[in-house]
């Protein structure tokens, strides 16, 4: 069996986890909107999904809602930034915010290679 096979004829939600795993990587570029997609992708794949698999769709939900929690935490520091730049304190809260999201991008997508890896490798996340 060739190792691309392996990962979709063994264990039950594999094949969606490296699904979810391709869409969350490339959600950058569409901002965000891919990494949605992967979340419903997720969530319908956990229905049947066993062991490593079940193990991996579990981690990316949560990671999932970790990164949009932090964003609706960012995008409320935007807007305080934003009303607070009439006294010239917002900007370094605008500042602060952007790079917020910078690093929760990075991490997210960081995160999603080192779970493909790890997925392709047949190890739990």
């Amino acid at each position: 069996m060739t190792e691309a096979n392996a990962l979709f004829n063994g264990e039950r939600g594999r094949g969606a986890a490296f699904v979810v795993y391709v869409l969350y990587i490339m959600s950058i570029p569409s901002a965000g909107i891919l990494a949605l997609i992967g979340l419903i992708v997720a969530y319908i794949g956990r229905a049947d999904a066993t062991g490593i698999g079940r193990a991996h769709i579990e981690d990316q939900i949560r990671f999932w809602w970790t990164a949009f929690w932090w964003a609706v935490a960012i995008w409320i520091a935007y807007v305080v930034g934003g009303i607070l730049t009439v006294v010239l304190i917002g900007f370094p809260i605008l500042l602060l915010a952007a790079l917020a999201s910078l690093i929760i991008m990075i991490w997210f997508t960081v995160k999603s290679i080192f779970g493909l890896i790890a997925l392709l490798d047949g190890r739990p996340r």
